[in-house]
């Protein structure tokens, strides 16, 4: 990872198997996470935690922050469950996944695909019927000591009440399907979403390609991630 570039992560359970089994379990998560945001300089700005995933939008003050806050974060919210529910193994599908994204054209986009999860999986209506996740701090006024806003959502008012009104109205359509692909593809691949000069500065930045190669040989029906009841 790159520091203060903004990331878009998602962490499956393993199987997609629940992750969250009761209300408390979504809290506890909450907390650390905000305790391991503050100790490793990530940046939460947006999250969404459904029953078999989690969605979260961060910027890290340095390169390591955000791969030293999934690890902290995943392993200690599996003690956790294993030690409330007596089971044992592994919870989480793997590490997570990740992209980097540039922030001008896609931040905004971003917030609103993980707070609308949700709602494309058929879950609720709107978004602000949701509980576990960052859409009424964002888009209401429910306090959060946990978030910090982006500079593009700073920029969409000049108080609070402005910016949170002009965050409900982009809501009143949901995210482009083009954007939805490409943030899905993006993350599950592990490439950087921005255009040609964003993804040629990460690419140095990193050393390594960044995005898609040549078409190859497609992938197997089997492998491909499928589009469950609990949307991502």
């Amino acid at each position: 990872m790159i520091g203060r570039v903004p990331v878009h992560i998602i962490q499956r359970g393993n199987n997609r198997g629940v992750c969250f089994y009761a209300d408390e379990d979504y809290a506890q998560y909450l907390d650390w996470l905000q305790e391991l945001a503050a100790k490793f300089k990530c940046q939460v700005h947006a999250y969404c935690l459904m029953t078999n995933h989690v969605h979260l939008l961060l910027t890290p003050a340095r390169a390591e922050g955000c791969a030293l806050l999934m690890k902290n974060l995943g392993q200690r919210y599996v003690q956790y469950v294993n030690r409330a529910y007596q089971r044992s193994g592994t919870l989480w599908e793997g590490r997570f996944r990740s992209c980097l994204l540039q922030a001008e054209d896609y931040v905004l986009a971003c917030y609103r695909y993980i707070e609308l999860n949700p709602v494309r999986a058929n879950m609720v209506r709107h978004p602000r019927e949701y509980r576990w996740s960052s859409y009424r701090s964002n888009a209401e006024s429910r306090s959060s000591r946990l978030l910090v806003t982006h500079e593009q959502y700073e920029r969409l008012g000049r108080t609070d009440e402005a910016r949170r009104e002009a965050y409900r109205e982009l809501f009143r359509e949901h995210v482009d399907q083009t954007v939805v692909e490409q943030l899905r593809a993006a993350t599950n691949g592990g490439y950087v979403l921005g255009n040609g000069r964003f993804q040629s500065q990460i690419a140095k930045a990193l050393g390594r390609r960044v995005v898609p190669g040549k078409a190859g040989r497609p992938r197997s029906k089997s492998r491909q991630d499928p589009e469950g009841p609990s949307a991502e």
